[in-house]
């Protein structure tokens, strides 16, 4: 098996690792919204804390789930010609996109996010609001994180694809992709 096809399967079990652990995030997020709407109109109580919780959970859900999402072709694809293509048409259609848009797209945000994270880091960012949660620089770091890992299973669909054009498919497991 080549080097490739090692990383390759090694991305795919860190994506299901982490897009299993942020899956029950979901649960929580339903259950923090619940019982925020409870509160709200059956004891007219509401929490910034509460509020904003919410929106980390779906912060993280979203951006360290993004990786699974892509593994297991649940992204958003335009698809007006790409269904009636050949796998090599498609597989040159995902190589391209991988190459020239996700990648290079989630390199710069990357890279654009870490003064935003550092300068929170430094100032032990809250938040601005009265009953907020602290560490406002945790959350902003999940977005060089979830970056991180959607550039890992990025990298890692190149190598499927570039298996599919070179007519050298290796044996997957069946569920893997």
């Amino acid at each position: 098996m080549s080097p490739f096809i090692r990383f390759a399967d090694a991305v795919d079990r860190l994506t299901e690792k982490t897009g299993s652990a942020v899956s029950w995030l979901s649960g929580v997020l339903v259950a923090v919204v619940c019982f925020d709407v409870l509160t709200r109109y059956l004891f007219n109580f509401t929490s910034t804390g509460m509020a904003e919780l919410e929106w980390h959970l779906f912060s993280v859900l979203f951006l360290i789930g993004a990786g699974y999402t892509l593994k297991h072709q649940k992204h958003v694809r335009v698809d007006v010609f790409y269904h009636t293509m050949s796998e090599k048409s498609k597989a040159w259609v995902n190589l391209s996109g991988h190459l020239f848009a996700l990648i290079p797209f989630s390199v710069l945000v990357i890279w654009s996010s870490f003064p935003f994270v550092a300068s929170s880091f430094s100032l032990s960012e809250t938040s601005p609001d009265p009953g907020g949660l602290p560490f406002r620089w945790l959350i902003k770091a999940m977005i060089p994180a979830g970056f991180s890992f959607l550039i890992l299973q990025s990298l890692a669909e190149v190598v499927r694809q570039i298996q599919i054009l070179t007519g050298n498919p290796e044996k997957e497991t069946p569920g893997d992709h």
